[in-house]
């Protein structure tokens, strides 16, 4: 019969049309900013820069070693390193960003600067509600408005923050076992037989 297929098609699209509003799983559409859906744990925008502790400034992770501003393909960062050290995660002094600023106008959210971060310092945040009402000086991301706490990185990615988490523990416990065994082995070095003043005597010939 001509005109079957036409029919059967306008059927299913008013069955999918009908389901649409009392379906809940085709129920896509949110009332947005009051409602919203869970983003991805893998989900990424911009970066941003974790600190331990409550200080953001004083538990910066980062150490101003500048690799993720040499490997950022849009050379989106810029880092200043300070002239003094601060103990990083493990106790040992390391320098830290004077400056640490990242043009969110240029960043392609590559996420390169994470993956080669030696000190798990930078990670790639979910935010994305950074609209500006200029676009020149508050398109620049400054150190201070980066720096975030690893509380906040645990509520966006639980998985990857319980594995930095594990991943640093274990260096300092390496660590820390390391200096152990050096102390150790320090004190068990035998003492050097002292050396006698008195002047030496040479044997007479008989």
């Amino acid at each position: 019969m001509i005109g079957t297929g036409i029919l059967k098609g306008m059927a299913v699209t008013a069955r999918n049309f009908v389901g649409s509003y009392f379906d809940k799983e085709r129920l896509i559409t949110v009332q947005y900013p009051e409602e919203r859906i869970p983003l991805p744990e893998n989900y990424r925008n911009f970066p941003f820069l974790i600190y331990d502790g409550e200080d953001p400034q004083a538990g910066l992770r980062c150490v101003a070693c500048k690799i993720c501003e040499k490997e950022c393909p849009p050379q989106c960062i810029y880092i200043v390193k300070s002239d003094d050290k601060k103990p990083d995660y493990m106790g040992k002094p390391q320098f830290y960003p004077k400056v640490f600023d990242i043009d969110v106008s240029v960043c392609m959210s590559c996420q390169i600067c994470v993956e080669v971060c030696p000190f798990e310092a930078i990670k790639m945040d979910k935010e994305f509600e950074l609209s500006k009402r200029e676009r020149f000086n508050h398109l620049l991301e400054r150190k201070e408005d980066l720096a975030k706490s690893n509380e906040y990185y645990h509520g966006i990615c639980p998985t990857d923050a319980a594995e930095v988490d594990a991943k640093l523990a274990a260096a300092a416990e390496a660590a820390a076992k390391k200096k152990v065994a050096t102390a150790s082995a320090k004190a068990v070095v035998p003492a050097a037989p002292p050396v006698s003043s008195e002047p030496a005597t040479s044997p007479r010939s008989s």
